[in-house]
């Protein structure tokens, strides 16, 4: 019978997000009779007690396992040889922080699966925490406004209990009749933008009204890359094109500076796309906008005010684009920007609720069949120490700076 474990988060910050929540991890020893052991932590969301309470053993070592779920990168020191482990690695875009790490785990024969690598047949993504980025990120725009502006104060999310707690909040907003927030991009992080700006009742407008109509309560509008990109030469811009060869655009985003407060950002960008944001529309005499939500956090991408992440604890900075610096906030003509990096911690309950849903639907039954295209799309390395054939390009990633065994293909 295979045991499955869940490893105490060691990347620093500790994230206090979990896989899998203690009513899922029982639903599934029972539904597929599986043994699950949980390592003992005194930082997660749901405590050790919520587990035992459950009968799931909670123990130091996960030695005894052969399947070891995570959230975030594991140290090395961590890392047990010829197991498999589940979690995010952020290794596919040869990041180099995380070079190390791979090293290790090829040295020591472990098959890395990978949530981020976990897709349907036609590429699309089946798990993330994308959805709660999306809430608190559109959650933590309207609390950036009522600071700037000083008209509310809303509770930090990290500050709430949960979800419930933060919608609660809510109920203090207080926005001027003809306030407009506009948000580029749909999907995961779309549909938690739309979640709280419909909790919050503002109602949504197509972007032509958005434009051109005058409004008595607050709207906003969400944008397709057609509508905030168009052609340099003039024809009607074509989304697939936007995404495979983006070179013959430009940004056409300047008519809703002019009329917007706020700009949420929930779109995937492409470093080969143009810029969206740029610092020309900042300074436009008659840019409107006052607070940018920039969930995406693209540090020198597409949103020009977006210098630097902002942090959980200080989760605000001000723009200046005269300077094309960093300013006090308050300061007269600033763009108050929020560009937290980690979004889904500030919920951890709530948002370890929504990626467990999914990791029991989706993937947990997957990784019960003898063979998966999905968990086989989704593996980087093997066991026999080699990285597999899709991810053969990390070869000379993983090489740089030191050899790695005989033949990491």
């Amino acid at each position: 019978m295979t045991k499955f474990g869940i490893i105490r988060e060691g990347k620093i910050p500790v994230d206090k997000r979990v896989p899998l929540t203690p009513g899922q991890v029982r639903l599934l020893m029972d539904k597929f009779k599986v043994e699950f052991y949980v390592q003992s932590s005194p930082h997660r969301a749901f405590s050790d007690d919520e587990y035992r309470e459950r009968g799931i053993p909670v123990v130091d070592d996960l030695s005894m396992c052969d399947v070891i779920f995570g959230v975030k990168e594991v140290p090395i020191e961590m890392l047990l040889p010829d197991k498999t482990y589940i979690f995010f690695s952020h290794t596919i875009k040869k990041q180099p922080h995380n070079r190390q790490m791979l090293r290790s785990i090829l040295e020591k024969r472990i098959r890395l699966i990978d949530y981020e690598t976990m897709v349907d047949d036609r590429g699309r993504r089946l798990i993330g925490f994308g959805k709660y980025a999306g809430i608190v990120g559109a959650y933590n725009g309207l609390l950036a406004y009522g600071f700037t502006t000083g008209r509310y104060h809303l509770k930090p999310a990290h500050k709430c209990f949960d979800m419930t707690e933060m919608l609660d909040e809510l109920t203090k907003i207080s926005l001027p009749e003809d306030f407009k927030i506009i948000v580029t991009g749909h999907g995961r992080v779309g549909e938690g933008v739309h979640e709280i700006l419909k909790a919050a009742e503002i109602a949504e407008v197509s972007p032509y009204e958005f434009v051109f109509r005058e409004h008595t309560q607050p709207v906003y509008a969400v944008l397709k890359p057609t509508q905030y990109y168009k052609r340099k030469d003039g024809k009607v811009a074509n989304k697939k094109e936007i995404y495979e060869n983006p070179i013959g655009y430009e940004s056409d985003f300047i008519h809703f500076v002019r009329v917007a407060d706020m700009y949420i950002t929930a779109h995937f960008w492409d470093n080969r796309a143009p810029h969206i944001l740029t610092n020309d529309m900042l300074l436009d005499p008659f840019c409107q906008l006052k607070v940018v939500a920039d969930i995406s956090c693209d540090v020198g991408g597409p949103i020009a005010c977006t210098i630097r992440p902002s942090t959980i604890e200080n989760p605000l900075y001000a723009y200046d684009p005269n300077s094309k610096s960093e300013v006090p906030l308050y300061t007269p003509d600033s763009i108050t920007v929020m560009a937290v990096d980690n979004l889904p911690c500030e919920l951890p309950r709530d948002a370890s609720e929504g990626f467990g849903e999914e990791l029991i639907n989706k993937i947990f039954p997957e990784l019960m069949k003898d063979f998966s295209p999905v968990i086989d799309r989704a593996t980087i390395t093997r066991e026999s120490g080699v990285l597999s054939q899709r991810y053969e390009y990390l070869t000379d990633y993983v090489m740089e700076s030191g050899e790695v065994g005989s033949d990491l293909r």
